[in-house]
């Protein structure tokens, strides 16, 4: 039996396949995924977490000084401080499988989802540090997880050596962000051309339900 772990990060709701620029193609694709998994593996568990529509805090000072105090020298205060940053890291710990909603802003991810990130990557929680170790210090703590991320961008040609990889920092700033803790295994599935034609976002559609049926399927 596993757990998963479904996140999205978009502001918008979910809606009619045809509500162009109105609804979330990642909320709509990771909740199909989700739901075709329940279905595949009914003894499997969910945890959701909405970071588009339920930000979470962004780091502050006292989140700083609480994260590098040792747990039983912090103050109430302290404690507060750090305590939605422990509940999301809990919730990463206990997933086996994790799925992500992530819609490309600005070439890259979300400020909810930026800020989501920021609470789970914390030394001693997710992540270790080695002073000795001078060619390796950063030691990653989480391991043996899946990640899925399901993306939705307006154009197309973000792969590497086409026309806008180059300004592509969603793919490799989550490869990077994630991998530093150890969660190194993560496939994509890209929703493309939300500002083009609606046969080019439906054909783009398709292609990532069918993406989807695959890897559930495998």
């Amino acid at each position: 039996m596993a757990h998963l772990l479904h996140i999205d990060s978009s502001p918008r709701g979910v809606g009619e396949a045809s509500a162009k620029h109105s609804r979330s193609h990642s909320r709509r694709l990771t909740r199909e995924f989700v739901a075709a998994w329940q279905q595949a593996h009914p003894a499997d568990t969910v945890t959701y977490r909405d970071v588009g529509r339920q930000p979470v805090p962004h780091v502050d000072e006292p989140w700083i000084v609480a994260a590098y105090t040792p747990a039983e020298q912090r103050s109430p205060e302290l404690q507060e401080a750090i305590r939605v940053s422990d509940q999301l890291i809990d919730e990463l710990i206990a997933a086996d499988i994790v799925v992500v909603g992530c819609p490309m802003y600005n070439f890259s991810v979300p400020s909810t989802l930026k800020a989501y990130i920021d609470q789970i990557v914390r030394v001693g929680r997710t992540f270790a540090i080695d002073p000795e170790d001078a060619e390796d210090p950063y030691k990653p703590l989480l391991q043996g997880k899946k990640m899925f991320v399901i993306t939705a961008r307006g154009s197309s040609g973000f792969g590497p050596g086409e026309r806008y990889g180059h300004m592509n920092h969603q793919d490799p700033y989550l490869r990077v962000a994630f991998g530093f803790i150890g969660i190194t295994d993560i496939t994509f599935v890209h929703v493309e051309n939300d500002e083009h034609s609606s046969e080019s976002l439906a054909a783009s559609i398709a292609a990532a339900q069918a993406q989807v049926a695959q890897l559930v399927a495998a």
